[in-house]
């Protein structure tokens, strides 16, 4: 018995869950408005978005490397949508004005978020530029293109079927929270029972073995910041059709949220280890302190600070259970 638990203790997602389950104590005796049912459907709300995020930056974590581009993209393919789905466009020579339907939009936002994430990939595999620079500088570049493309005004009215998406319910459930648990059960069912899944883990391990074994490490690479880049404008979708805007600096920040979830979530910074169930404790960890820490009107500049130790402390527990396996 005393073997079986510990072998349960050992699972990287048990600590996480327990940790989960210990802040939604504390926060239920804190606070007399945290344990009811609206707040728990807007905790779920809320975490849906990082969640989409967070599984695109699981991929590309699980390889050892970083994508801090992830929040700009949102941006850029939110922009992008709302645009398309408030004025469409024209085609000048013919004196043509084309509406795009509200699946129009998406599929355009979707392809943007992908074609930015084939930037990094790009970047990465075909001139060797490390990760973090290299998705630094695409950040940079779809920030400054969402502010031209918007002007740096937010482009609102948007109407069609973005209301529903971000703010709809569907069963008794919102539709963000749908959208998540769809794609958290697709990438979940990937990473275990495919070709490709096993290929993330393998060149995370050791990428020069996982070459030598066969593997097309750079066709793998590019796949995973693709996809990445396509999670984060599902991300934008969502985000825009909530607020029924697209606005300039939405996802500053975002980064930092999706980081935070893959790590606590036991994933390690160095590649090879890690999962999408963890990645979802961990998101709905940082969902929970983001709502108790706001129910407990905690000013925003202590929130920043509180965050940034818990990721620390996520680190260093992460290093010294890794030492201990050793």
């Amino acid at each position: 018995m005393y073997m079986k638990a510990n072998k349960i203790l050992q699972k990287p997602v048990v600590k996480p869950m327990m940790a989960l389950l210990l802040m939604c104590l504390a926060m239920t005796l804190l606070s007399d408005n945290f344990a009811t049912s609206d707040n728990f459907f807007n905790v779920l709300r809320q975490t849906s978005v990082n969640l989409c995020i967070s599984v695109g930056m699981t991929l590309v974590i699980l390889t050892g490397g970083i994508d801090l581009s992830v929040g700009s993209v949102l941006a850029l393919s939110g922009a992008v949508a709302a645009g398309l789905a408030h004025q469409g466009f024209d085609i000048a020579s013919a004196d043509i004005h084309v509406s795009i339907t509200f699946w129009g939009c998406c599929l355009a936002a979707i392809l943007v978020g992908a074609v930015m994430g084939g930037m990094n990939g790009l970047m990465v595999t075909r001139f060797r530029v490390p990760p973090f620079v290299a998705t630094l500088g695409v950040m940079t570049i779809a920030r400054g293109l969402t502010m031209l493309y918007t002007r740096g005004f937010p482009i609102t009215g948007l109407g069609g079927g973005f209301e529903f998406i971000g703010t709809g319910w569907l069963l008794g459930i919102p539709m963000p929270v749908w959208i998540a648990v769809a794609i958290i059960a697709v990438f979940a069912f990937c990473m275990k029972k495919t070709r490709t899944g096993r290929y993330i883990y393998a060149i995370g391990g050791n990428e020069r073995a996982a070459m030598f074994s066969g593997i097309r490490v750079n066709r793998v690479l590019l796949l995973v910041y693709i996809l990445a880049g396509m999670l984060s404008a599902v991300a934008g979708i969502l985000v825009t059709s909530r607020l029924d805007s697209a606005q300039p600096n939405a996802g500053m920040g975002y980064e930092l949220d999706a980081i935070a979830a893959v790590v606590i979530g036991g994933a390690s910074l160095s590649g090879g280890r890690g999962s999408i169930l963890g990645t979802v404790v961990g998101a709905l960890i940082i969902g929970v302190l983001n709502n108790g820490l706001v129910l407990l009107d905690v000013s925003p500049f202590w929130q920043q600070v509180i965050k940034g130790f818990v990721i620390l402390l996520s680190v260093i527990l992460d290093r010294y259970s890794t030492k201990s396996k050793l």
